[in-house]
């Protein structure tokens, strides 16, 4: 199973009996999965089967689905609702005299709600049944649109991920194999430190500026982070080549590889390492951003 992008693009539209209808999905990125349905008052019937459909065939991402729909065929008909109008009427007669207003005129009394009533012509439950079926039908032909589109996206990210790893992966070898890291460099460089302390005061005790010299150099290792790099980077592989909804967990590891890049750069006491930490904390953000994309 490949990864998929939580952002996409998707419609479909068709016909049954005297309705023509259209479904618009759209998908942006989301921390869950979050199915935004807008479907016409009297077609409530769809949201359960269709809400079950996009929890089935999504993970994550906020997804808006839209649907429209128009009736053709015979005229509607318009009614006065007799009682709804008395009521109105009666109110009205009760404010004659008490309010100092114009009289109210006919359109504005037929203008109420309520007072007019349009009514579509009568339909059989057999085609009001049809037309459910076939509209879920088009909401399940979006879907799979909607989800091959976010898996071509997903195939792009996949591409720019691996290549991003292989960046972290080359960097964190660079600063293995850094020439300033080596312990005669790390020991050239302590001992210049300590004739500079010596040469200023005879105060100083050399035995103990030894000891405080071989903490700073235990503290400067950075044989811990680099086999933490290596190991989050081999996850990622091992995550992007399962596939599937892997977004939360390379999320994390895009922390985890963060974390690490910039202890390497804390630690560092070379100006070569330092860059090439510089230059790991680059491609680790590259790759945190595009995370966030997947599902």
């Amino acid at each position: 199973m490949a990864v998929s992008s939580m952002t996409g693009f998707a419609r479909s539209h068709g016909a049954s009996g005297a309705y023509s209808w259209a479904w618009e999905l759209k998908s942006v990125n989301g921390k869950g999965l979050d199915v935004r349905l807008r479907i016409p008052p009297g077609w409530d019937a769809l949201e359960g089967p269709c809400r079950k459909r996009a929890t089935e065939a999504l993970a994550r991402g906020t997804v808006y689905a839209n649907l429209t729909i128009e009736r053709k065929g015979g005229a509607p008909t318009v009614r006065i609702n007799e009682p709804v109008l008395a009521a109105v009427l009666a109110a009205l007669k009760s404010l004659d005299g008490k309010i100092d207003a114009a009289a109210p005129r006919l359109d504005g009394i037929l203008g109420l709600k309520g007072v007019i009533e349009v009514s579509e012509e009568d339909e059989s439950e057999e085609a009001r049944a049809a037309a459910e079926a076939s509209m879920q039908a088009g909401f399940h032909q979006a879907l799979d649109a909607l989800v091959a589109m976010r898996r071509e996206e997903g195939a792009a990210l996949y591409r720019i991920l691996t290549d991003k790893l292989a960046g972290i992966a080359a960097s964190t070898k660079a600063a293995e194999n850094a020439p300033g890291r080596g312990v005669e460099a790390v020991k050239a460089r302590l001992a210049e430190q300590v004739r500079a302390l010596l040469d200023q005061s005879e105060r100083f005790d050399a035995d103990r500026l030894h000891q405080e010299a071989l903490l700073l150099a235990s503290k400067a290792d950075i044989r811990e982070e680099i086999d933490r790099l290596y190991a989050h980077v081999a996850q990622a592989e091992k995550l992007l080549a399962a596939g599937g909804p892997a977004g939360r967990k390379l999320d994390f590891l895009s922390q985890e590889l963060n974390r690490e890049s910039n202890t390497l750069c804390s630690k560092s006491n070379d100006i070569e390492l330092t860059n090439i930490g510089l230059e790991l904390k680059s491609l680790v953000e590259q790759f945190r951003e595009q995370v966030q994309n997947l599902e």
